[in-house]
């Protein structure tokens, strides 16, 4: 893998529901020449209009396992049952050999792990809802999830955030443009 000092990586992190999308997508706009956003791969079928190579790479369990044991993941995850997520290691050397930061939009799990192989590399944002109140209000309105679902997205939230004592920022996602500056003004210090 192409490594250097110089290589630096931004990770996002956050319950589903608490912004992560949104900040990054507002950090992609603002520093469209710095950043690369790092495209996941997925067991799960694509949603409504999401690409493979573009969103995710969609793959199957067995393909995925298949890159498993050939040690191409700087990270993965069984996030939910039978749904695997993981950055290729293969992403991270396409951005830097761009000249620019890999944008990690990750699970909590692995974004931790990406920091302890990355020392002095890595700024990690932990996204976090107001409350737990208001992420059930933002998953709800979303409608595409089932009760079950919901259910199964707020425990897994409630456990996240026992996590996030391990990153650098917390930032506390109440009003979005906030969140977003909060985000832009980090950000801003690690580039330089």
């Amino acid at each position: 893998m192409i490594q250097t000092d110089s290589n630096k990586i931004l990770i996002i992190t956050a319950p589903s529901g608490a912004g992560k999308t949104s900040i990054t997508r507002y950090l992609m706009n603002r520093f469209p020449n710095k950043l690369a956003f790092s495209i996941s791969a997925a067991t799960r079928q694509p949603r409504g209009q999401e690409k493979d190579g573009v969103d995710y790479f969609f793959m199957s369990e067995t393909d995925f396992r298949k890159k498993i044991d050939e040690d191409a993941f700087v990270e993965w995850e069984m996030v939910y049952a039978g749904k695997y997520y993981g950055t290729l290691k293969s992403e991270l050397e396409r951005i830097w050999s761009e000249g620019r930061v890999p944008l990690l939009d990750i699970d909590v799990k692995g974004a931790v792990n990406v920091q302890k192989q990355y020392p002095g590399q890595t700024l990690s944002m932990f996204i976090e809802p107001p409350s737990l109140e208001e992420l059930r209000r933002r998953l709800e309105s979303r409608g595409t999830e089932t009760p079950a679902s919901l259910s199964d997205r707020l425990n897994k939230a409630n456990y996240e955030l026992g996590f996030k004592e391990n990153f650098n920022f917390v930032i506390i996602n109440d009003l979005l443009p906030r969140a977003c500056s909060e985000a832009e003004e980090i950000l801003i210090r690690f580039l330089n």
